[in-house]
C-alpha cells in the first residue's frame, strides 16, 4: 500500500491562494462557505489538495467538505 502524504497549509497560505484577508478565511471557514481547517493543538490547518479541489468546482458551500473529500 503505497503512502500519500499530505501537504498543510496555514490560513495565510490559504488567503494568498484565494486572494483574501486572513480573516476573511476564517469566517468564509466558520459559514461553511469554505473547508474547515484541520486542527493541530491550538493550530488550524488546511490540507492543500482539499483547497485545490474546493476552488476547481467552483467554490461550492461545503458545510463540511472536507470530510467528503
Amino acid at each position: 500500500m503505497e503512502k500519500v502524504e499530505a501537504k498543510l497549509t496555514d490560513v495565510k497560505g490559504v488567503a494568498m491562494m484565494i486572494e483574501c484577508s486572513p480573516r476573511h478565511v476564517y469566517r468564509m471557514s466558520d459559514a461553511g462557505w469554505m473547508p474547515r481547517p484541520m486542527k493541530i493543538g491550538r493550530m488550524s490547518r488546511w490540507r492543500i489538495d482539499h483547497i485545490d479541489k474546493w476552488i476547481n468546482d467552483g467554490c461550492p458551500k461545503c458545510s463540511n467538505y472536507s470530510t467528503v473529500l
